[in-house]
Formats: structure tokens, C-alpha cells, sequence
């Protein structure tokens, strides 16, 4: 399962977004990846979701695989479309 979406926030994909989207990605079983471009990245690691250094309105395309996958792309998109706050 995946859906794409684009960072709102005005910071972008800095520590702060990162740490809260690890946190949510790790509520899930599923395996959780971010794809920016031809670049995907473990989207349970901090330090890699910051190396991908995405800005304003960057997109990015959430894709997990596993048992709870549907509910895990959900939130993840949900809490990119609200700015990162929980």
C-alpha cells in the first residue's frame, strides 16, 4: 500500500516532523518506507528520514507492507496533511 503526498509544513522534513513521524511509524508492524524522488528511505529512522533534507511542498510517496499497512499509510498521510502535530 502507498499514497503520495506533499509536505505542508514550512520547515519541511527537519528533526522535529521526522521525530514525529518515526514515532507514529513505529506504532505500526509493517514494514514503513519514504520515497522522494528515486531515493527511499527506512521511514522507522530518524537519521534517515532527515538525510532525505525535503523542504516545503516536496512530495513524497508513504508505501508500507505488512498486517496493519492500510491503517499505517493512513496516519502517516494524515499526519503529514496536519503539519506534523499529533
Amino acid at each position: 500500500m502507498e499514497k503520495t503526498v506533499r509536505i505542508l509544513n514550512d520547515e519541511g522534513f527537519h528533526a522535529r516532523p521526522a521525530g514525529v513521524f518515526v514515532k507514529k511509524a513505529s506504532e505500526f508492524t509493517s514494514t514503513i518506507e519514504v520515497k522522494a524522488g528515486e531515493v527511499t528511505k527506512n521511514g522507522k529512522s530518524i537519521m534517515a528520514l532527515m538525510s532525505l533534507g525535503l523542504a516545503k511542498d516536496a512530495e513524497i510517496t508513504i508505501k508500507a507492507q505488512g498486517p496493519d499497512e492500510a491503517a499505517a499509510v493512513d496516519a502517516l498521510v494524515d499526519l503529514v496533511n496536519k503539519k506534523f502535530q499529533a
